[in-house]
């Protein structure tokens, strides 16, 4: 499997997920990693193993803004150092834990695995939209597929016209719409469907007069490593837009590696029960079976040495694939 991008941001959890004083643990990119909440709102994310004698920190306990290991009562703060020691004379200035910028930003928490000297958060990608109040509830959720197959899966959205048939109601409108892919200056690689005069979703008819046609975007943002979010436009044909039949809808899809084989997925969805069970649906019953059976298919072999097939509509996520590739390689000549 290829390595990581490190020097970039990726999201470890939703700020939800972490309440008050807890210590919460979770595997990112192959490593067990422990995130808390500080006094003063901020948060400290090191390795979830003391590096004595290896055990979890989670395991311990909150002793103000540290973290004392159960096994022998070492401290370390947020930057990893041992900072108490119940023995005699000072803490060792050599055991200290491993430790990552993380900030909170659009209601997740954004960590940075490179140079901390990099790490801007102004380059966490844009999901102001999360700030608002949109009456969604967040989700997470984690994949037994590796992070880039998730992302070809939501880059190229053709797959819900045979997917997605029981939970979108979809009726063939993608393929006779227009498909453009484009990267900004910013990193951002949109791929874009736009269908005009359309017959509308299944799920949209009640809301139209018989014989209706519409027009329909899918608009699906890209940022590395695996930042997406999806704008889905529903209007009255012949408007340019502008009779909308319900308010355009966006959400994120955002995925992070847990290991080289195996993904956290976070997302949000209306606050309500039957909107969590429909996301359960599209993502657990539909997408889930089909990201895993093509990871198991693969195996440990690299996605380009399987010589995979590819369609006009694959594109984005070639784009994206690639730009992925960019990345590594100029990480690796800095590196050597």
């Amino acid at each position: 499997m290829t390595a990581f991008v490190r020097n970039v941001w990726y999201m470890a959890a939703w700020a939800d997920e972490i309440a008050g004083e807890a210590l919460f643990s979770r595997t990112l990119l192959g490593k067990p990693w422990l995130i808390w909440r500080k006094a003063d709102g901020t948060y400290a994310m090191i390795a979830d193993r003391c590096p004595h004698r290896f055990v979890p920190l989670s395991m311990g306990k909150r002793v103000g803004d540290t973290v004392q290991c159960r096994y022998h009562g070492l401290g370390f703060d947020g930057t990893g150092a041992c900072v108490h020691s119940p023995f005699p004379g000072d803490p060792p200035a050599h055991v200290s834990a491993p430790a990552m910028p993380i900030v909170e930003k659009h209601r997740g928490l954004w960590f940075w695995p490179g140079d901390p000297a990099l790490a801007n958060s102004a380059k966490i990608p844009d999901f102001s939209f999360l700030d608002e109040d949109r009456g969604m509830r967040c989700g997470h959720l984690t994949i037994e597929g590796n992070y880039e197959l998730i992302t070809d899966n939501l880059m190229d959205l053709t797959h819900a016209e045979f997917l997605h048939v029981e939970s979108f109601g979809v009726n063939g409108s993608i393929f006779h719409g227009e498909q453009t892919v484009r990267h900004d200056e910013d990193g951002a690689i949109w791929n874009n469907w736009d269908m005009t005069a359309v017959e509308p979703p299944e799920w949209s008819k009640a809301m139209l007069q018989p014989g209706d046609k519409v027009d329909q975007w899918l608009h699906m943002r890209w940022h590395a490593p695996a930042a997406m979010a999806l704008t889905v436009g529903l209007a009255r044909a012949g408007t340019q837009r502008a009779s909308l039949i319900l308010p355009p809808m966006i959400n994120p899809h955002i995925i992070t590696p847990e290991t080289a084989t195996s993904s956290h997925y976070f997302y949000d969805h209306e606050d309500n029960d039957a909107a969590a069970e429909m996301a359960r649906q599209v993502f657990v019953d539909e997408d889930e079976p089909m990201i895993e059976a093509a990871q198991r298919a693969l195996g440990a072999q690299d996605f380009w040495d399987a010589r995979p097939a590819i369609l006009k509509t694959d594109a984005g996520a070639i784009r994206a694939r690639r730009a992925l590739m960019q990345l590594r390689s100029a990480e690796a000549a800095v590196a050597a």
